[in-house]
């Protein structure tokens, strides 16, 4: 495990210096290193805090764009894979403090860690600023991760996008459903699936229902593109 000096290089990185030591350490530790004193409350925090930014930003920046595209791209900017771009712009993954059974599975690189990880950051740095010093810490990220903001190339709602081949193909649209929620008002994980004319599609997890949804549409549209691969195949 990498020793806790090793944030100094991270708020080089970023250009912010933490004013309590404590709290850098805690925005980065994973819960295999400490179950009570780790991010998840500040990843709680700092996703709060990136929604309201990234949506106060995407309204200013196009106003032409409609209510739905601009919730379609906010919902791009805030998803894992895109939470993932952002932190690896800030090489936020070599600074994380997992265990080491973490560490042998590899754990400084799952997207799920990495990616929380970048919000409990967000939530340390909001706590000891303003939100004019995190909205540009975060407006900085963004258009440094995409230097072109484009909707058709950051789009990766998976939502939209199997609502979307499911009434064009099918004549319906998802489901999702509350297969469990466990564990305390502020550190719950919701397991949910998408299902489509009553058959389950995707099963995905996450620590609100949001991201679960959204876990559970990706690997829906996966297994459908798989079933439509191989009705052409059999076709053939």
């Amino acid at each position: 495990m990498f020793s806790y000096a090793n944030y100094t290089e991270l708020e080089e990185e970023i250009n912010y210096t933490f004013k309590s030591s404590n709290l850098i350490i805690q925005a980065l530790s994973h819960k295999s290193v400490d179950s009570k004193k780790n991010n998840e409350r500040l990843e709680f925090l700092g996703d709060a805090v990136l929604n309201l930014v990234v949506g106060n930003y995407l309204y200013h920046r196009f106003s032409d764009l409609s209510e739905g595209k601009l919730s379609k791209m906010r919902a791009s900017l805030v998803n894992e894979d895109s939470l993932v771009k952002f932190a690896k712009t800030i090489s936020l993954g070599k600074y994380i403090f997992i265990s080491e059974a973490e560490e042998r599975n590899k754990g400084r690189y799952k997207k799920s860690i990495v990616s929380d990880c970048f919000e409990a950051v967000i939530g340390a740095i909001y706590i000891e600023s303003n939100m004019d010093f995190v909205e540009n810490f975060i407006i900085e990220i963004i258009n440094k991760t995409y230097e072109n903001l484009d909707l058709t190339k950051i789009s990766k709602d998976y939502k939209t996008k199997l609502q979307e081949i499911t009434q064009a193909s099918l004549g319906v649209i998802p489901d999702y459903r509350i297969i469990s929620s466990d564990g305390p008002d502020h550190n719950k994980l919701f397991i949910i699936s998408a299902f489509i004319n009553d058959v389950e599609y995707g099963q995905g997890q996450g620590i609100n229902k949001k991201k679960a949804e959204q876990n559970a549409a990706k690997k829906a549209v996966s297994k459908l593109k798989q079933e439509a691969k191989k009705k052409e195949n059999d076709a053939k």
